[in-house]
C-alpha cells in the first residue's frame, strides 16, 4: 500500500542511499560489473538522483543520491523524491542513518505515496519498502495516515467541503477512535453564546457550527482549536479573484488539528484530548456582518469590525473562550490566518507564538528533529495598542498593514486568560509547487513537530 511499508519477510532489492563522499566506498561493495555500470552512467550521488543496478534477472537494486550537505540542507524527504522513479518491486535500505535522519527518509517514502484521486484518476507509486529493523513502522504509518487525512480535507473543493462535511469528517474520526462529539449548529450558536461564530457564518446557506470532540479519560489535558473557514470570500470586503483562488484551504487549521488528533488517538497517547472546530463559510448576502459593526464575543469583549476579511480570528475567539473556561494543561490553535505570516516567512515555515518560553524551546527542538519547520515570533506587548480601536475593546483588522501576524496572535491571546500555556500557529497549509513527498496542494504543517514535542510538553 502507498501509505504503509511492505509486509516483513517479503523478498526485496537493496537501495543504497548515499552522499557523494560515500560513493566510492559503496561502489567497492558492489559486484564489479554493477560498480562499472554506475560509473558509466555518471552517477554522482547528487540529491534525488537514481541509478538502477543490473542483475542476471533484471534490476538487482538501486543507488540513490543524498547529495552534499548543502544540498541536503535545502531538501527534505529525499527518499520520497526517488520512490516515483523506481520500478515496481519491494526494496530495503542498505544504508545506516541516524535515527532522526532515518525517520525523515522513511516518512518521505510514505508521504510520496499520497495521491488525491477523488476527481481524476492518478497512479500511486508501485515501489514498496521494507521498514528497517528497529524502526517503529506502525508509528510512522500512523503519522502518514494523519497527514493524508489533513491533505484530503484541504484538497477537497469547497462545494464538497463545507461546514457540514467538515463536521462529518470529525464525526467519522470520533467514531473510529471512540471519542465523544457534540455539535452546535445555526441559531443554536446564539443560544449557546457563540455570537461571533454565528455572525461570520450567518450569510451562508450552509449553517455555521462549532464541533467539540473529546477523547481520553486520564492524563494531562490538551485542547486543539482549528480554524474551519471552509471558504472565504472576504465577506462584504470582497476579495479580488486572485486572492480568492485558494480559499478552499482556509479550513487548513481545522484540517491540521483533525490530522493531529488522528495521530494522537491512533497512537493511544496517555492524555485527555479536546478538539474544537468553528466551521463556517464567510459568504455574502443581506445578512452578512458589516465593516464598522461591533460584535460582542463569548468572552464579553467587544470587537469592532474594520475588515470582514479578518474573520478567522473572530470564529477562533469564541472557540478559544469556550476552551479557556475549563483550562487545559496546554492549548494550541492552528489557523491559515494572515498573509503577513507568508510575507515574513514564506509558504514553508509557519510562525508560532507561545506564552511559555520553555514550551517554545521544546517545540523548536522537536521541529528540527522531525524536519517539520517552524519559527517563533513574539507576542510583542508594545503592539497591543494597535488592536485597541477605542470605540470597542478590540479591532479585528488594525490599519497600517504592519506586524499583521503578531497583532492577530495578540488578538487571539486576549481570549485565553485562564490557561497559562497557549501556543498559536499561523500556517499556510498549501504546497504551491511539487516538492519531494509533497505534491502541489494541501499539506500539514506543525502537526508532526507538536506530536514529537508532546511527551516533554505534557510529561507523558
Amino acid at each position: 500500500m502507498p501509505l504503509s511499508f511492505a509486509k516483513p519477510g517479503t523478498s526485496s532489492l537493496p537501495i543504497y542511499l548515499i552522499a557523494p563522499e560515500e560513493l566510492e566506498a559503496t561502489l567497492v561493495r558492489l559486484d564489479p560489473a554493477q560498480a562499472e555500470w554506475a560509473r558509466a552512467q555518471g552517477f554522482n550521488a547528487g540529491v534525488g538522483t537514481l541509478c538502477l543496478l543490473p542483475g542476471p534477472d533484471g534490476i538487482a537494486g538501486a543507488l540513490a543520491g543524498l547529495g552534499r550537505s548543502q544540498e541536503r540542507a535545502r531538501q527534505r524527504f529525499i527518499l520520497g523524491a526517488v520512490r516515483a522513479k523506481l520500478p515496481k518491486a519491494t526494496y530495503r535500505l542498505e544504508t545506516e542513518l541516524a535515527d532522526d535522519a532515518l525517520d525523515e527518509q522513511l516518512l518521505g517514502w510514505l508521504f510520496s505515496g499520497y495521491v488525491f484521486d477523488v476527481y481524476a484518476q492518478k497512479n500511486a507509486p508501485e515501489a514498496e519498502l521494507l521498514a528497517p529493523e528497529g524502526v517503529d513502522a506502525a508509528r510512522l504509518e500512523t503519522i502518514a495516515l494523519g497527514e493524508a487525512l489533513t491533505r484530503d480535507l484541504i484538497n477537497t473543493p469547497a462545494n464538497d467541503m463545507g461546514p457540514a462535511e467538515l463536521e462529518f469528517a470529525a464525526r467519522a474520526l470520533a467514531k473510529e477512535h471512540g471519542a465523544e462529539i457534540a455539535v452546535t449548529t445555526g441559531t443554536e450558536l446564539l443560544d449557546g453564546n457563540f455570537p461571533m461564530i454565528h455572525a461570520v457564518g450567518r450569510a451562508s446557506p450552509r449553517d455555521p457550527r462549532l464541533v467539540d470532540m473529546r477523547w481520553g479519560k486520564s492524563g494531562p489535558k490538551l485542547t486543539l482549536v482549528g480554524k474551519g473557514v471552509c471558504f472565504d470570500t472576504g465577506g462584504l470586503n470582497l476579495k479580488p479573484g486572485a486572492s480568492m483562488g485558494l480559499m478552499k484551504k482556509d479550513m487548513g487549521g481545522a484540517a491540521t488539528v483533525i490530522g493531529l488528533a488522528k495521530m494522537i488517538m491512533a497512537l493511544d497517547l496517555p492524555l485527555q484530548l479536546r478538539v474544537l472546530i468553528p466551521a463556517v463559510e464567510n459568504a455574502v448576502d443581506g445578512s452578512a456582518f458589516r465593516p464598522q459593526d461591533i460584535l460582542t464575543s463569548r468572552k464579553g469583549l467587544t470587537v469592532e469590525i474594520n475588515n470582514t476579511d479578518a474573520e478567522g480570528r473572530l470564529v477562533l475567539a469564541d472557540a478559544l473562550a469556550l476552551a479557556d473556561e475549563t483550562p487545559p494543561d496546554l492549548m494550541i490553535s492552528m489557523a491559515t490566518l494572515t498573509g503577513a505570516a507568508r510575507v515574513a516567512l514564506g509558504p514553508d515555515v509557519p510562525p508560532f507564538f507561545a506564552t511559555d518560553m520553555r514550551d517554545a524551546a521544546i517545540l523548536s527542538q522537536a521541529s528540527a528533529k522531525v524536519a517539520d519547520p517552524l519559527w517563533q515570533l513574539p507576542y510583542w506587548e508594545p503592539y497591543e495598542t494597535m488592536i485597541e480601536p477605542g470605540i470597542a475593546d478590540l479591532d479585528n483588522a488594525p490599519s497600517g498593514g504592519m506586524a499583521g501576524a503578531i497583532t492577530a496572535a495578540l488578538f487571539l491571546r486576549r481570549f485565553v486568560t485562564e490557561t497559562p500555556r497557549y501556543m498559536h500557529f499561523d500556517i499556510y497549509g498549501w504546497c504551491p509547487s511539487p516538492l519531494p513527498a509533497r505534491p502541489k496542494g494541501g499539506v500539514g504543517q506543525g502537526a508532526r513537530a507538536i506530536l514529537a514535542a508532546l511527551p516533554e510538553l505534557l510529561k507523558l
